[in-house]
């Protein structure tokens, strides 16, 4: 796997793949894959967190191995199972074939007896090493991350039938956490760190264009400024850069050439998820309001 060279070879790589990193993001994805160091991404939902690692992955021509975090998880839906089933028939076949017992047990904890989780391909892939996504690690609890911070530091499993398995070569590690809680001091500390924002005006247009170069410029204009200005009102879910980019798909695909009351009236579940926001943003006075300041801003 060839990494990038500098800091503005990571930037290209990733723009080459849709994504648009300025020139923080970028050092930190650099130096994360100079020193081989996980990288650990906080921000709020949407920002494109998950899509940094989509598009890292893309860049370095390696595959992405993702392990989603959700309250309960543990070691064996993270690292590996032993596949019962197919061990069952291993014994009946070699009863029926006279081996002898002792050996048959034996045989049976071997590699191609796993079921492999995402760690374990992380660790021990076919292929080039690749890039590992940890998404949401905030939503995993105390003793999953004690556990991930064990991993992480060695970049080896230990498995009790067969032995320590060590990686030869350090996957790319991207943690995501969505601050639902603090991620301990201890896993940070094994970690880069970089915390994404909602993107400025400016940089969100830029995205848009970058993602949808078909949309036409007033009307990617007109959604970039409808979002960030949702964005200063006191909703109880923020639209990220996501709804801005599945909005604007939305719109294209019902031919929308401008915003107008009806329009957005139509299509503001694709902004907007909760009930009360779009009982409150969707009253036909602030849509209005927002349209026209719009309108008055030269959108």
């Amino acid at each position: 796997m060839r990494r990038p060279e500098s800091v503005g070879a990571v930037i290209a790589g990733l723009q080459a793949h849709h994504y648009l990193a300025g020139p923080a993001l970028g050092t930190a994805v650099f130096l994360s894959l100079k020193l081989e160091r996980p990288l650990l991404l906080e921000g709020e939902p949407g920002v494109g967190k998950t899509a940094l690692a989509q598009a890292l992955a893309q860049m370095l021509h390696v595959p992405l191995i993702r392990l989603q975090c959700y309250e309960g998880i543990d070691r064996e839906s993270a690292l590996y199972e032993w596949n019962y089933p197919r061990q069952l028939l291993h014994i009946r076949l070699r009863e029926l074939s006279g081996e002898d017992p002792q050996f048959t047990e034996q045989s049976l904890y071997r590699e191609e007896f796993l079921l492999k989780r995402p760690l374990y391909e992380a660790i021990r892939p076919e292929g080039d090493p690749p890039v590992l996504l940890i998404d949401e690690i905030d939503r995993s609890d105390d003793e999953f991350e004690a556990f991930l911070l064990e991993v992480l530091s060695e970049f080896q499993i230990s498995i009790p039938e067969i032995g320590t398995l060590k990686a030869t070569q350090r996957p790319v590690v991207i943690l995501t956490s969505n601050r639902t809680r603090d991620v301990h001091d201890a896993l940070k500390r094994r970690c880069l760190y970089q915390w994404l924002d909602y993107p400025s005006y400016a940089r969100e247009r830029e995205i848009l264009r970058e993602r949808m170069p078909q949309m036409d410029p007033s009307l990617s204009t007109q959604i970039v400024h409808f979002v960030q200005n949702l964005r200063q009102r006191p909703l109880e879910k923020v639209p990220g850069l996501s709804e801005t980019l599945d909005w604007a798909a939305a719109l294209e695909a019902l031919g929308v050439l401008a915003l107008s009351e009806q329009v957005v009236e139509q299509t503001l579940g694709c902004v907007l998820k909760y009930r009360d926001d779009i009982m409150s943003m969707g009253a036909p006075q602030v849509v209005s309001q927002i349209l026209g300041e719009i309108a008055a801003g030269g959108g």
